[in-house]
């Protein structure tokens, strides 16, 4: 038998048409021959020199030709490591340098299993040629055909007449031919020369050059498009392109265009560093709205960054800004949605420890109603939280200087100082906690009255208030407030077991004169849920201290399967008001919140306040949602606010019939489940009780194939917002309807189908539920 080298036959064992897969290296020839399988290997898994690993030839016969060739014959089987070939006959010419396998070849490395007339390589296995071959990528869903296939190095292959396609074997929804192509394994790219996109092996499509990522790294280059028929904007096209500028920043840039308004170019640029976190930049531009000539061009930006440094350092900005006030109202935008009524710009930079916060921010509004918020320019805020500080006591400090500025010449500016020192004594047992909490809060006001012009403040009750440049005031609190948790073992109530977790809370603030402060710089009254029963204010922030000799006393309840699933909870509580302000009752409305994992199909979450002395119900929400045995979901949503709550609490309105004529009541049902193998669906439907007419709509279609997929949307909403008496005049509201398109190949950087908007609702579909699944 003619001697050969390992070296030689690794030479054979390594034409493969992408990277190879090496075994480990072996000192005996006995080793068990490894089977490659139809499955992808990983790169870093083939660090053996295939020079050193063991290699096992089967043949049926085997022939000298001369003293420098050597032929098999006969179902040859070749294997070494992960790699594996097969071949009529392999042909071996130390001469020539060259080795050749004819009839029936077949190749497997882990990362391509390719089938082939012919290969041929030189001794290093640095050169190799493949002849009339079919190949499938097994690390990307791809496989193809081509003439004749050119291995130049270890990861650089050159088809010629070749095709590649993500769908599976039989299946010829499409693929991309070209006379050339070039694929770079390391850059998990193809590159096509004189292009034809075909369907059906039917040409649509023709592109001189054009290259398409074939894994998961990020590359250059067209992104699919979509398109639609909007009634406002006539025929849309949306052409993505996509640059990656380097491994740390990226950009995309859409145009969009629009037959009735013009070319928008929409721009999205990631960054991330190195050491202080990451942001992006979002930038809008509309030269010439030909729909609103008056209006010139338009634009919106958005910057936002978050990022940590050194651990201590916390950077935070979010800056949005549009060209004029009706930017969302006439053109769908990344940046914000119609219902906006401001745009936020705020920074904010923080150091912290293992026991304060240090924390510099600044907040202002670009304002696109008639409103006038005010800036924070800046606020400087420090606490510090630092426990046993005493044994079981507890240490708290709160304190920030804020000014605050504003546009409205009937408002003051102030300059605010806020200290707040607190001690907290906790006690905490497996069978409850037990919290008592003091504190005192001295809040220092420097108010620029504007001349006199804000020398009087009027609240939505009427009342009115003699405001001072210079005011200040100091308020003691005292809270105590504490949870028992019970269960009960015995699995009543259909085997479940059930826990009950009692509360109470007493909270005392004297009554303090603060007739002198302007309490709306940054105060709002929070909503009284069963949760807000426990808070020890019923403000947003400082400006004003409500007084409060109250007890709030609740309880929870929740039942948990034989598996410890929480099935269902159940909160329900209520304030007791020792000393009632003037006019009010002693008793605040029931607040009631519900979850109930009825199964695993059937899910609802709901939540009421109702008022029992004006036998009056003030809140309500609801969602009840039902999880397709075949996928997806329908879910019903309501919401319910009374009139009367809006006009007792919203004192900031002035008119309330400008924005409810008889309160809110509106309910929406979403959607979204599989009809078919491939076929999907979503409708949405949101619907005012109290005007009795549609808001929002949507449906959509989605074919999903194996390696493509197509979507259809149609939506239609209310184009007026804000005013209701605008939104619905007579005869009816105006609304505005829209067409969309999607399609796209899967695999070539696109692994999902088509999402959805629900129009910027905010009936949306949500999953409220907090029990686990």
């Amino acid at each position: 038998m003619l001697p050969i080298s390992r070296t030689f036959l690794a030479t054979l064992i390594s034409a493969a048409f992408l990277p190879t897969a090496f075994a480990d290296e072996s000192s005996s020839d006995s080793v068990p021959e490894i089977v490659p399988v139809d499955q992808c290997i990983a790169p870093e898994e083939n660090s053996a020199d295939p020079a050193q690993e063991t290699v096992n030839i089967e043949a049926d016969s085997i022939h000298a030709e001369g003293k420098d060739k050597a032929v098999y014959q006969g179902d040859v089987i070749v294997t070494q490591g992960h790699k594996k070939i097969t071949a009529d006959k392999v042909t071996l010419n130390q001469s020539e340098s060259s080795v050749v396998a004819d009839g029936n070849v077949t190749m497997n490395d882990g990362q391509i299993k390719s089938t082939s007339n012919q290969a041929k390589s030189d001794f290093k296995g640095e050169r190799i040629e493949l002849h009339d071959t079919k190949y499938q990528l097994l690390c990307q869903p791809a496989r193809g055909e081509a003439t004749y296939i050119l291995k130049d190095g270890q990861s650089i292959y050159t088809m010629e007449d070749g095709s590649l396609t993500t769908c599976p074997e039989g299946n010829k929804s499409w693929r991309v031919k070209a006379t050339n192509i070039d694929i770079d394994n390391d850059e998990e790219e193809a590159t096509f020369y004189n292009t034809r996109f075909e369907i059906l092996d039917v040409p649509v499509f023709y592109w001189p050059y054009i290259t398409v990522p074939i894994g998961d790294k990020r590359k250059t280059g067209f992104l699919y498009p979509s398109g639609g028929y909007d009634s406002k904007n006539g025929l849309e096209i949306n052409v993505p392109i996509y640059f990656n500028l380097a491994p740390q920043y990226d950009l995309t840039t859409t145009i969009n265009y629009m037959q009735r308004r013009g070319v928008q170019f929409e721009n999205e640029f990631r960054y991330l560093t190195d050491g202080f976190g990451t942001g992006s930049i979002d930038f809008e531009y509309l030269n010439d709205d030909d729909l609103y000539s008056d209006k010139g061009s338009r634009w919106g930006v958005n910057f936002s960054h978050d990022g940590i440094y050194d651990r201590h350092w916390k950077f935070s900005v979010d800056y949005s800004r549009v060209s004029d006030n009706d930017y969302f109202a006439d053109l769908d935008s990344n940046i914000g949605n119609r219902e906006d009524g401001q745009l936020l710009q705020a920074g904010e930079v923080s150091y912290r420890t293992d026991y304060s916060d240090t924390t510099l921010k600044v907040r202002d509004f670009q304002v696109l109603s008639s409103s006038q918020p005010y800036r924070l320019m800046p606020q400087l805020q420090y606490e510090y939280n630092r426990p046993n500080v005493l044994p079981h006591i507890d240490m708290e400090w709160n304190s920030h200087i804020s000014r605050f500025e504003t546009d409205d010449d009937d408002l003051p500016d102030a300059t605010r100082v806020h200290l707040e020192p607190g001690v907290v004594v906790p006690f905490y047992a497996p069978w409850g906690q037990l919290t008592s909490e003091a504190k005192l809060m001295y809040t220092y006001y420097d108010q620029d009255l504007k001349g006199g012009s804000a020398e009087f403040q009027t609240n939505g009750n009427g009342d009115t208030y003699q405001l001072k440049e210079n005011a200040s005031r100091t308020v003691p609190e005292y809270r105590m407030t504490g949870t028992l948790f019970l269960d009960n073992s015995q699995k009543w109530l259909g085997g479940y077991t059930q826990t009950l977790e009692p509360r109470l809370q007493y909270l005392y603030i004297p009554e303090v004169n603060q007739d002198d402060i302007y309490q709306g710089y940054d105060t709002t009254l929070m909503q009284l849920d069963y949760y807000g029963l426990f808070r020890d204010t019923r403000y947003s922030s400082v400006d004003y201290i409500a007084p409060a000799n109250q007890f709030s006393y609740g309880a929870t309840s929740r039942f948990y399967d034989d598996n410890y699933k929480e099935r269902f909870n159940v909160s329900i509580g209520q304030i007791y008001y020792i000393n009632p302000e003037s006019g009010e009752a002693n008793l605040s409305a029931w607040a009631l919140e519900n979850e109930w994992n009825i199964n695993d199909e059937w899910l609802f979450k709901g939540g009421v306040q109702y008022d029992g002395d004006a036998s009056e119900l003030q809140l309500a929400n609801s969602t009840l949602e039902y999880k397709l045995p075949w996928g997806g979901h329908t879910q019903l949503n309501y919401r319910y606010i009374a009139k009367s709550y809006i006009e007792d609490n919203a004192t900031n309105l002035n008119n309330v019939d400008q924005y409810t004529r008889d309160g809110i009541s509106q309910a929406g049902i979403v959607n979204s489940f599989t009809i078919a193998q491939r076929w999907s669906v979503q409708a949405d439907y949101y619907h005012d009780l109290t005007e009795q007419s549609m808001l929002e709509s949507l449906v959509g279609v989605t074919y999903n194939d194996d390696c493509w997929f197509l979507g259809l949307t149609y939506s239609r909403h209310i184009m007026n917002s804000g005013d209701v008496r605008n939104v619905y005049p007579e005869p009816g509201p105006e609304y505005e309807s829209k067409v969309s398109l999607n399609i796209g190949i899967k695999g070539l950087g696109q692994s999902a189908g088509v999402t959805y908007s629900d129009g910027g609702n905010a009936l949306g579909y949500g999953r409220p539920f907090s029990l686990a699944d």
